[in-house]
């Protein structure tokens, strides 16, 4: 009995571990996170870009939107913003967004020189 269950346990685990490689890497590093509840800045994360926080809270009060506006990092910058938004209200969002501030190229500062 006790032999049977470590086995399945470590199916199980097994299992976990395979989605987790699976599915995790899918996403890339974020950058911010905001959350708007009726037009309002519930919670945000991350370093926010000023002007683009101050025309999408604009935005957002607006139009008293619901939803939640991610940027992410994986070979450049994009932005994720909730489904339950209208396209034409995404795409003002997408406007003010500052791709340019996050092309810009870091000189790789990780190698020691000497």
């Amino acid at each position: 009995m006790l032999e049977t269950g470590l086995k399945v346990l470590f199916v199980l685990v097994f299992f976990v571990i395979a989605y987790k490689l699976i599915f995790s890497g899918a996403r890339g590093l974020k950058v911010f996170e905001m959350h708007f509840k009726d037009g309002k800045l519930n919670k945000h994360s991350g370093k926010i870009p000023e002007r683009f926080s101050r025309e999408c809270k604009s935005i957002a009060k607006h139009e008293k939107l619901t939803c939640t506006v991610r940027a992410e990092k994986l070979n450049g910058v994009r932005l994720h913003i909730s489904a339950n938004i209208d396209d034409k209200i995404s795409q003002r969002i997408r406007n003010v967004f500052p791709f340019e501030y996050y092309d810009k190229k870091q000189p790789d500062n990780s190698k020691l020189k000497g």
